[in-house]
């Protein structure tokens, strides 16, 4: 009964195979698994390979005799390709799919071991269309601040970006050392960090609204053609030649100052970094060190904003 089914299939999946050829002469794609599929390839699989495959099969049935196939086998000969075709495109997809996945998962552990490295050698540099590995709200706005400091064609002021990244990834690396991830002393300290990180987030992206601003003035222009052309300007050009220049050194006032609070909150970022690394997380002793870091936290994030409000009163 085997041999029957088995001669059966094989002379269905032979006479499928002729409808199957025309089928991907006229539309690889409908008779293919292959991404892209080709037209060589549907002459190879149904002229030489599954007529092959089933006069294997038919070798294989003839122990149970010539002349005595089951109508199952025809049916299921006639339909297996057409069963077999979605099936391995899915197959390949999945394959793809799982091999992509894993490529991915290389180039971002390689990717972070690089970043890694950098930060142990104090030398980072943000890619704003490219972000690190796991970056969170944090990150993601510095390199927005920079992306904009860059169109504003200020990379000077894009470095503290770099600089303040390099920080907030110590400091967390330094927490992630002492803490468990899942204890609330860490989340609290990453808490209060990442707030002194997102204020100065807020000061990146103001420094560059206000470059963004005076991009388009050309103040050492302005400064050669007053000093070479000043005495033959009129009253009213040479007035707004020098509003233009107050202008530009009114702003580029505002951006120290903005610099000068991410600054305090460097400053802040390597303080708290330095009394986390004191705590000895041991045993009985772990609760009063994590309180006492926690103190000291935020007598230096205080001590940021209060140096950035006096900033603000001296302005």
């Amino acid at each position: 009964m085997f041999f029957d089914f088995l001669e059966g299939f094989s002379y269905g999946l032979f006479v499928s195979c002729f409808p199957w050829f025309i089928l991907g002469m006229v539309e690889p794609r409908l008779a293919l698994p292959t991404d892209p599929p080709r037209r060589w390839q549907a002459i190879v699989r149904y002229w030489f390979l599954v007529p092959f495959l089933a006069f294997v099969l038919w070798l294989t049935s003839l122990p149970g005799g010539i002349g005595s196939p089951t109508l199952g086998g025809w049916l299921v000969g006639l339909a297996a390709i057409a069963i077999e075709v979605p099936l391995e495109r899915r197959w390949r997809r999945w394959r793809a799919g799982k091999l992509e996945r894993r490529r991915k998962a290389v180039l971002d552990a390689a990717r972070a071991a690089l970043e890694r490295e950098q930060r142990e050698a104090g030398v980072i540099d943000l890619d704003p269309e490219n972000p690190p590995a796991g970056a969170d709200d944090v990150i993601l706005g510095l390199c927005e601040g920079k992306r904009r400091l860059l169109d504003a064609r200020r990379p000077d002021l894009a470095l503290q970006a770099d600089r303040l990244y390099a920080r907030y990834a110590h400091v967390i690396d330094v927490l992630r050392g002492k803490f468990d991830e899942r204890e609330l002393t860490f989340e609290r300290s990453r808490g209060l960090v990442a707030e002194v990180a997102r204020g100065a987030v807020d000061n990146l992206l103001g420094m560059a609204s206000l470059a963004h601003g005076v991009a388009g003035v050309d103040a050492g222009f302005v400064r050669r053609r007053l000093d070479t052309e000043g005495p033959r300007l009129s009253p009213e050009e040479r007035e707004a030649l020098r509003r233009r220049l107050d202008l530009v050194d009114d702003t580029d006032r505002r951006v120290r100052d903005l610099a000068s609070r991410n600054e305090a909150a460097m400053t802040a970022l390597d303080d708290a970094a330095v009394a986390v690394a004191r705590v000895e997380t041991e045993r009985a002793q772990a609760s009063v060190a994590a309180e006492t870091a926690l103190q000291d936290l935020r007598r230096f994030i205080d001590k940021a904003d209060l140096y950035g409000r006096s900033a603000a009163l001296k302005e």
